[in-house]
């Protein structure tokens, strides 16, 4: 026979429940626990069920799981072909303007004429109000980026001119940046469920404002770079969490959107240093626990009283 008792047995979660097997013959008991099924919590259209082969030094099974999407977004700028990303197919419009306003092709939202997704087909047409048109003496200045996937980036960091100066008197106190760190990493449910996507999030002092998550982390960041354009939210009183390291194209970026502060759990490159000296932007890396490292402008960050 079977036996069922209350999940609170199994800390709350409502999903679990325990079964005691008793033989007729009342010889021995046997405790088989079922576990939650994720594909219940799956966000829809960020990822896909599957079918693989477990196995252990006991043996194998099969099993069911959850994969995070992955498909390809080709951006054409008036009427040019200009690259195709990886993706996670989520705010589409909101990664094309993004990844096209760091890259310095869009002058901001009054610069956007007309946006148009087609996600079956995977492309974003953007038309620009000046119509500016994309050279092959352009297209050929391609950088392949430390991102995840098929990063590009048509300005490296050394070749870039004029970066912008971040001149925002914004502060937060540092036990604000860890409680959001915290926040930050309990967010993302495709995360957690699959381990396959980076994060990335604008916050104010007091909570996260937008999130996004994407299989590449520059993708992650141009998704709310793109979002506070078509939004008009300004990011001057903000700062940027992301969950990947901080190489000078994401630092890059940054400086675009002219966001004072980026927090990471991860480390920073040297090069991603030297550009937040020269820019202007508070950079925290290794947030974990109770304690961060500052590596520059760090007169952003309060501490009342002290980390311990």
């Amino acid at each position: 026979m079977s036996l069922e008792f209350s999940s609170d047995l199994c800390g709350g979660y409502p999903d679990i429940l325990i079964f005691v097997r008793i033989s007729n013959a009342a010889i021995g008991s046997q405790l088989v626990m079922k576990m939650p099924d994720k594909r219940h919590r799956a966000p829809k259209g960020k990822v896909k069920s599957i079918k693989l082969v477990r196995m252990t030094e006991r043996g194998r099974e099969e099993v069911g799981d959850i994969v995070v999407k992955e498909s390809p977004l080709t951006i054409v700028l008036n009427g040019t072909e200009l690259v195709t990303l990886l993706c996670t197919p989520t705010k589409l419009k909101e990664l094309a303007v993004g990844f096209l306003f760091s890259e310095g092709l869009l002058d901001g939202k009054k610069d956007i004429k007309r946006v148009t997704v087609d996600r079956k087909r995977g492309v974003a047409w953007v038309e620009s109000s000046g119509g500016k048109k994309i050279t092959g003496d352009f297209l050929a200045r391609r950088y392949i980026t430390t991102g995840c996937g098929k990063g590009t980036s048509f300005m490296g960091a050394e070749g870039k001119r004029n970066i912008p100066k971040v001149k925002s008197e914004f502060k937060v106190t540092a036990k604000a940046v860890l409680t959001l760190m915290s926040e930050f990493q309990n967010r993302s449910d495709v995360h957690r469920l699959t381990g396959g996507v980076h994060n990335a999030a604008l916050c104010n002092p007091e909570g996260i404002m937008l999130f996004s998550e994407d299989i590449g982390r520059h993708s992650a960041i141009d998704k709310i770079i793109g979002e506070c354009l078509l939004k008009n939210i300004d990011m001057g009183d903000c700062l940027v969490i992301t969950s990947g390291r901080i190489s000078s194209e994401v630092l890059l970026k940054i400086a675009m959107a002219g966001v004072p502060m980026i927090v990471s759990k991860s480390a920073p490159t040297d090069l991603a240093i030297k550009l937040a000296k020269q820019s202007g932007i508070t950079l925290v890396g290794f947030v974990r626990g109770k304690r961060m490292n500052v590596y520059s402008n760090g007169r952003r960050v309060v501490t009342s009283p002290r980390l311990s």
